[in-house]
């Protein structure tokens, strides 16, 4: 098969699945080495990269997907209905955080470091698909073991959780000072 004929293929499935797709599945499906998918992905990467496009493909972990430009975003509102954007408020923001840096996590250990109560909490981050369950932890109890989503993921601009920004001690320690403040500031009142 010729290169053009693998593009189209795989234009074809991304398109169709809608959802990310494994370079490893495609490689099986057109029957060539996972290097040669990534080599054809580059060229229609490039090829999607021009402003005659509203198309590009997007790398996840690794898998790809087809997503539109976030350029049309503009357009898109116009013909359909305004997409519901989820607000992540301060704690699901602060529980998110948790769960990405500590996952797989259970969560009675995301309460543990919040200090508060987290079902409501990691329930929403469920629905907005930002989180899912990943399995039980083997324990008494079996608890549910959560971590992100690649949803998360494409909503944060990231590739994988290992381009997660890392705090360095310094940054800790800050934090930690801040909120013990905070926590003063609470009990005094």
């Amino acid at each position: 098969m010729n290169v053009e004929k693998c593009e189209a293929v795989i234009e074809g499935i991304l398109f169709a699945m809608g959802d990310s797709v494994e370079i490893s599945r495609l490689a099986d499906v057109l029957e060539i080495s996972q290097e040669e998918i990534r080599e054809i992905l580059q060229k229609m990467k490039q090829r999607y990269e021009g402003e005659d496009r509203g198309i590009e493909i997007m790398e996840i972990e690794d898998a790809v997907q087809m997503c539109t430009k976030k350029e049309m975003y503009e357009y898109l509102i116009k013909i359909a209905k305004q997409p519901k954007r989820h607000v992540l408020t301060d704690v699901l923001l602060e529980t998110l955080s948790i769960i990405a840096y500590k996952q797989p996590i259970t969560k009675l250990e995301i309460e543990k470091i919040r200090g508060v109560s987290c079902s409501h909490t990691v329930n929403k981050l469920v629905e907005y698909n930002l989180v899912c369950e990943l399995g039980r932890l083997d324990a008494p109890g079996r608890p549910l073991l959560f971590g992100t989503t690649e949803e998360f993921l494409r909503s944060f601009g990231v590739q994988s959780i290992e381009e997660l920004p890392v705090l360095n001690q310094d940054q800790l320690e800050e934090f930690k000072q801040q909120a013990e403040e905070e926590m003063n500031v609470k009990l005094n009142v």
